[in-house]
C-alpha cells in the first residue's frame, strides 16, 4: 500500500553541480512510490504483489496505465488530486532526490484507500504500508491499516518516517524498518540501540534499522539484537535499496524464515538493489552472489 505514489523521473549527469547546467545522459520514467517499489521487487523474487494506492489526474492515469503494462495487479483508488511527481538526479554513483510532498486527499478518499487495502488483504500473504504520507493525511491511517491486517491474519511491515513512524508503532505493526537518520529525527534519541527500543516500547514488535553503508541491524523485544554489516565497495543507484530491504523483510515474515538469516537476505537484496538502475529493480545474480558472503553478528 503506497499511501503517496509518484510519477518517478531519473536523470544521470556526469557531474552534478549547483548553479549550473547539466547535460543529461540518460533519462527514465516509470510509476514510482516506495510500496510500488517494493511490490516490483517482490515479483522480481517470484512471488505476487498486489499494488494498492490513490492514483489522480494525468499523472496517476499514466502511472496506472504503466503499472497494468508491466503486468501489476492493481487496487486502485480513483481520486480528483494530481498525482505527484519526483525526479532523481545519479551523478558519480549518489542519487539526489527531489521529491514533491503530494496532493492532499478527502477524508471519503482516505477510507475509499483503506477500504480497498482491506479487501486486498483477502489473499493470504503480508501487508506493506512503505512511503511518505501527503499533507493532510488523518493520523489515524497506519491504525486503520494495521486494523484490517490484524482482522486478515496477516503481518504488517510498516516503512515511513516522522510522526507517521511513531503513530504507526504504536498500533503494533509486525515490524517497521525506518533508517538511521529517521529512527533519530522521529525519536528524538541519537543512540541506535536506544532509540530502537523506543520504537519497541511504544509497541512495534520488531524494529529493522538501514545503516547505510553500516548495513542492518535488527532489534524486538526481550530478545538479543542482530546486525549484518553492509556489502564493501559498492557504488550505484542507493535510491530502492531500503525498498528492496523491505520487500526481504516481508516475505521473510510470511515464510517464517529465522530472524537472522532474514537480515543477511535484507542485506544482500538491498545492495543488489544500488547495481541497478532504478529503484524497484534489483541485480538478482548480485544478490545469490552476495547472500554467502553476508553474517548476521549479535548487534553491541
Amino acid at each position: 500500500m503506497t499511501p503517496n505514489p509518484a510519477l518517478d523521473i531519473t536523470y544521470e549527469v556526469d557531474d552534478l553541480r549547483v548553479g549550473q547546467s547539466h547535460r543529461v545522459s540518460r533519462v527514465r520514467e516509470r510509476a514510482g512510490g516506495k510500496g510500488i517499489n517494493v511490490a516490483r521487487v517482490v515479483r522480481a523474487l517470484g512471488e505476487p504483489a498486489v499494488v494498492v494506492a490513490p492514483f489522480g489526474g494525468r499523472t496517476g492515469d499514466a502511472l496506472l496505465h504503466s503499472l497494468r503494462a508491466d503486468g501489476f495487479e492493481v487496487a486502485a483508488v480513483p481520486v480528483d488530486a494530481e498525482t505527484r511527481r519526483t525526479v532523481t538526479v545519479v551523478s558519480g554513483g549518489e542519487a539526489t532526490a527531489l521529491n514533491e510532498a503530494g496532493p492532499a486527499l478527502s477524508a471519503p478518499d482516505w477510507d475509499d484507500v483503506v477500504g480497498v487495502t482491506g479487501r486486498a488483504l483477502e489473499a493470504p500473504g503480508a501487508l506493506v504500508v512503505s512511503g511518505s504520507t501527503p499533507p493532510g493525511t488523518p493520523p489515524d491511517l497506519h491504525a486503520r491499516l494495521i486494523e484490517h491486517a490484524r482482522r486478515a491474519g496477516v503481518p504488517v511491515v510498516v516503512d515511513t518516517s516522522g510522526p507517521a513512524l511513531l503513530r504507526a508503532a504504536v498500533a503494533g505493526p509486525d515490524l517497521v524498518k525506518p533508517n538511521v537518520d529517521e529512527l533519530r529525527a522521529a525519536t528524538g534519541e541519537t543512540d541506535v540501540v536506544v532509540a530502537a527500543h523506543a520504537l519497541l516500547e511504544r509497541g512495534a514488535r520488531q524494529v529493522v534499522v538501514s545503516l547505510g553503508g553500516d548495513g542492518l541491524a535488527g532489534f524486538a523485544a526481550g530478545a538479543q539484537p542482530w546486525r549484518v554489516r553492509a556489502v564493501p565497495g559498492l557504488t550505484g543507484n542507493p535510491t530502492g535499496a531500503g525498498d528492496a530491504v523491505v520487500a526481504a523483510l516481508a516475505l521473510g515474515l510470511v515464510a517464517g524464515t529465522p530472524w537472522p538469516e532474514v537480515l543477511v537476505r535484507a542485506t544482500a537484496l538491498g545492495a543488489a538493489a544500488v547495481l541497478a538502475d532504478v529503484a524497484g529493480d534489483v541485480d538478482l545474480a548480485a544478490y545469490e552472489r552476495f547472500r554467502p558472503t553476508l553474517t548476521a553478528e549479535r548487534y553491541r
